[in-house]
């Protein structure tokens, strides 16, 4: 697992550790966006080259991570294993969140009143949306997964095409043996200088964080909000509802605190709240769940898989967004159907995995399958999106944190101690130490 090197046991002066200044970042962004909207929006190139950046890194750090990991394996059959837990942890965890979103939105009821004839909305500016949601499909997306050709799986900037070839890769180098350790140990070795890279590019995060919450304000406005406030609120508080009351149960029962959690990764929650995506803090989440004691095999499979298909947030809002367009138009939705949207929802939310825009994608293909609620009725919620996309990707990234050391919990792989070490209040600023990589397995 990765560790904190002896000489960087004296703790940083505050200005200088990254959460820090990602929140200084966002407050001066937040502020330039509200009084200066045409600067704000001018400084969307350095939200966009900073998730750029790191989205240069994310291919390499899943590839090293699973291939030295499954190398180290003591059994080949570990692999399967971890895969189906994840897979089953997954399932029920993005059924709830569709569960629980569907029953706030029927207790708060945030569309009630508005009384909107659909007739009269514009579809003009949810044309792209919708388009895209005609081409998702399931069976669509498992193909895709497959690359066309190995460097393929490099370019096209699908995580789960990167994580296909590093498996079979990692499970090929096994079962080359002895034969095949020369290229393990390089691997190994090129994992040292890829990670020193994450953390040199996480130095710009304030300045991407900068940017992107600039633009936001400046081009949506704090004002966009009001009329739709009841809708981001109840968004907010049933995501809070979520990570405090049911993952943080399952933290419990795991035996660690959801709230030690959300402290110890408390800088890359601010860098996905800063640029409104969670694949931003992708190798550093990696990265914390490996140093708080996860197995790097763990690790590198249940952390990229769970960007696709773990994502509690996006389910929240698919099933608490519909039902508000549909009391919004006065459109009765009957148990059967809520349920029959909660089915295609479940489907929907596979099939839209790594689209831009993937939220509202989702919703679309969603809609476009339940002939009761009219599509058109995004066109309500598509100004106050991008202030929910940040509680989506927020959610999805917590909940990504917490089914990696639960599933590392299930298959043995998970080291207490380091958990607890991480955990703990001394290792506030360890997201700015040096790391070096400690091989073996974790006991």
């Amino acid at each position: 697992m990765l560790a904190s090197s002896s000489n960087a046991a004296t703790p940083q002066p505050f200005y200088r550790q990254t959460y820090v200044q990602v929140l200084v970042a966002i407050l001066l962004g937040a502020v330039l966006g509200h009084f200066w909207p045409t600067w704000g929006e001018a400084l969307k190139p350095l939200g966009d080259a900073f998730i750029k950046l790191v989205k240069m890194v994310i291919a390499p750090v899943i590839f090293l991570t699973v291939v030295t990991g499954i190398a180290g394996m003591p059994h080949l059959n570990a692999v399967g294993r971890v895969v189906l837990k994840a897979m089953v942890y997954f399932l029920v965890f993005s059924t709830l969140a569709l569960v629980v979103g569907l029953v706030v939105a029927n207790v708060v009821q945030p569309g009630a009143g508005l009384n909107i004839d659909p007739t009269t909305l514009s579809t003009k500016e949810i044309a792209t949306y919708a388009s895209k949601a005609h081409d998702i499909s399931l069976t669509g997306f498992l193909l895709d997964i497959i690359p066309d050709t190995v460097v393929g799986a490099f370019t096209s900037g699908n995580i789960l095409q990167v994580l296909l070839f590093a498996v079979l890769f990692g499970i090929s180098l096994t079962l080359a043996g002895e034969r095949a350790r020369p290229v393990v140990a390089f691997f190994e070795a090129m994992t040292e200088p890829v990670f020193k890279l994450v953390h040199l590019l996480m130095k710009a995060a304030p300045i991407g964080a900068f940017g992107a919450i600039a633009f936001t304000i400046g081009r949506y406005g704090i004002g966009s909000l009001s009329n739709l406030l009841m809708l981001v609120a109840t968004f907010y508080g049933t995501s809070l509802l979520f990570v405090l009351v049911v993952l943080g149960a399952v933290s419990r029962l795991t035996g660690f605190s959801i709230l030690k959690l959300i402290r110890y990764l408390k800088a890359e929650l601010l860098l996905v709240l800063g640029t409104s995506s969670s694949e931003a803090a992708l190798p550093s989440l990696m990265q914390k769940m490996e140093q708080a004691g996860c197995d790097k095999s763990v690790v590198g499979l249940v952390v990229p898989t769970g960007y696709s298909f773990n994502l509690d947030g996006t389910n929240i809002y698919m099933t608490l967004a519909a039902l508000f367009i549909a009391q919004a138009t006065n459109t009765h939705l009957s148990l059967g159907e809520q349920i029959a949207l909660l089915l295609v929802a479940m489907v929907s939310s596979k099939g839209a995995a790594g689209v831009t825009g993937a939220g509202f994608v989702t919703l679309a293909a969603t809609l476009s399958v339940v002939p009761s609620l009219p599509v058109a009725g995004m066109a309500l919620i598509l100004g106050v999106d991008r202030f929910m996309s940040e509680c989506r990707s927020l959610t999805n990234f917590i909940g990504n944190a917490v089914a990696c050391v639960v599933v590392a919990r299930w298959e043995g792989a998970l080291d207490r101690q380091a958990l607890d070490d991480a955990l703990d209040h001394r290792a506030a600023g360890r997201d700015a130490r040096p790391l070096t990589v400690n091989q073996g397995n974790t006991p």
